[in-house]
């Protein structure tokens, strides 16, 4: 397919940055002698499947993301967690990425400052499966929030990361359709009032926490409010910062 029919294709799909998108097939299918694989990436494109479930990965913070079919795409609003948790950390403290979906956060913090220890966990097998190509696989667990984690990490965690669905169930169906039918609705859906998960992390954090350790979880501008309360029920001290050039926004708790 020639390039500029490429992009019209895309263009026609609904695709805003078709020019983008193209280079970048043809960038995959560049061992493609016979354009098999090209047509089939542009067809699942156009059928709507997002372009990093595609490629196989996705760009976070300069680092390529591995990400597969179901599993949580990371979003440029996240972005902002990263820049919020980098800064004070340093080798040889320990980072836990809770609801960790392809690892991305953890994988950014750790290029950051390498020699962090990082653990992640998250529900869903196919997550944790990818998380175990983007960071150290023995330190990837499946379970339910804090109890999948090693016991022996109880008070020495120094800032758990978390991205966790807070998205209230009954607007999960108006979610663009690459995430809402492309992505596992464990990733996307908080509960009822979008703070079900919210609820869980905040209260299990200070029986994890370092002292002076921190809890940094993204949210939204509409949640930010919810998440700050349950993070102070916590008994943890706050802050709310939001990063308007990403827009996203992100509740700072700190074990003090």
């Amino acid at each position: 397919m020639h390039p500029e029919e490429l992009v019209a294709t895309l263009r026609a799909a609904g695709c805003v940055f078709a020019e983008d998108e193209a280079r970048l097939l043809l960038e995959a299918a560049a061992d493609d002698p016979d354009g098999t694989d090209l047509d089939r990436m542009v067809a699942d494109r156009v059928a709507g499947l997002p372009l990093e479930q595609i490629l196989g990965y996705a760009e976070f913070c300069g680092l390529r993301i591995t990400v597969a079919p179901g599993v949580f795409v990371p979003r440029r609003r996240t972005t902002a967690l990263v820049h919020r948790a980098a800064p004070g950390l340093r080798a040889g403290d320990v980072v836990v990425d809770l609801c960790c979906g392809a690892g991305a956060i953890g994988a950014a913090l750790l290029a950051r400052t390498p020699g962090l220890e990082v653990y992640a966990a998250d529900i869903d097998p196919a997550a944790v499966a990818v998380a175990r190509r983007n960071l150290p696989p023995e330190r990837v667990f499946e379970g339910d929030l804090y109890a999948a984690l090693p016991d022996a990490l109880r008070g020495r965690v120094t800032a758990v990361v978390a991205n966790a669905p807070y998205v209230p169930t009954h607007a999960v169906a108006t979610m663009p359709p690459e995430a809402r039918d492309h992505e596992h609705r464990v990733a996307l859906d908080g509960g009822a009032d979008g703070l079900d998960v919210h609820r869980g992390v905040a209260a299990g954090a200070p029986a994890w926490l370092a002292p002076g350790g921190r809890l940094l979880v993204e949210t939204s501008r509409g949640q930010a409010l919810g998440t700050d309360t349950l993070m102070r029920e916590a008994g943890l001290a706050t802050e709310v910062w939001t990063d308007d050039e990403v827009d996203g926004t992100v509740v700072t708790g700190t074990l003090v």
